[in-house]
């Protein structure tokens, strides 16, 4: 069963996961966020909690670094350019839905008000080839993780800046669905995600240093180790539902386009450095 807790501000949310408290704006959740994670790892520089929990394990992130002299996600890289460059049957190109180049990981997730939804950058390439009379990629691993990986190495250095128009209600309302999805508890084990990676972050659960929420977005997507392979973000999502034992929703449905949403802006601010490797 899923608890709302839309009502909750997130600072209250790092003290007190169910103090009924008023509903904070974007802009006031984003500088909660922020400032909480940065009061609670203070020698963290700002940029670098977009290395995860290498930002604040000094053992682990030794052996990152090592892995990063040869990265496991340098094949994706050239993979992705490689399709990048290669016309579709119809003789076009992903250039043609992307007129500004591959470097573009930073418009996205966006919202588009003519659709009323968020759109994210593995949908937007799926829309460009179906459009194209292509097949669409399978939304978890494989080319949709090639193609991003160039699209993101193409894009590192740039700022996340995700906005939400303040002239559509309903880009807000998004908004609210992936902070509420956030800290909803579901599964068996009753937990959310802020559980791990808000008030319990740089804590040690098994052997992992749980990695803070801050900078959870910018360098997706990852090649995980225990994956063996790269995978996407909305991969990660459910993995986490069925880490708990909840159901895992659709790739690329609301529920994590949205829960996508509100963790990218509340990320707003710190450069994309993806792709990524992680454990």
């Amino acid at each position: 069963m899923q608890t709302s807790t839309s009502s909750l501000t997130l600072l209250g949310l790092a003290c007190a996961l169910a103090a009924p408290l008023a509903v904070a704006s974007p802009e006031e959740d984003k500088a909660l966020f922020q400032s909480y994670f940065q009061e609670r790892f203070p020698k963290v520089e700002l940029q670098d909690f977009g290395n995860g929990m290498y930002a604040i394990d000094s053992v682990a992130r030794e052996n990152w670094e090592a892995i990063e002299e040869f990265p496991p996600y340098e094949p994706a890289i050239s993979a992705g350019e490689e399709m990048w460059q290669t016309p579709f049957a119809n003789g076009k190109t992903y250039a043609e839905c992307f007129p500004n180049g591959p470097a573009i990981a930073a418009d996205y997730p966006r919202w588009d008000k003519a659709r009323g939804m968020v759109v994210t950058l593995p949908l937007a390439i799926n829309e460009c080839r179906e459009a194209n009379g292509e097949k669409p990629f399978n939304y978890s691993k494989g080319p949709i993780a090639d193609i991003t990986a160039y699209i993101a190495y193409e894009s590192r250095g740039q700022a996340t800046n995700v906005e939400i128009p303040s002239d559509d209600p309903r880009a807000l309302e998004a908004y609210e669905k992936g902070k509420e999805f956030y800290f909803a508890r579901r599964g068996q084990f009753n937990f959310s995600c802020s559980h791990c990676h808000f008030g319990n972050s740089g804590s040690t659960l098994r052997t992992e240093v749980l990695s803070p929420a801050f900078g959870h977005t910018t360098h997706w997507p990852v090649y995980r180790s225990k994956w063996g392979e790269m995978g996407t973000l909305h991969r990660r999502y459910k993995g986490c539902n069925e880490q708990v034992r909840a159901k895992g929703f659709e790739l690329q449905g609301e529920e994590y386009r949205n829960l996508e949403y509100f963790m990218t802006y509340l990320n707003n601010g710190l450069e994309l450095n993806g792709p990524g490797a992680r454990k």
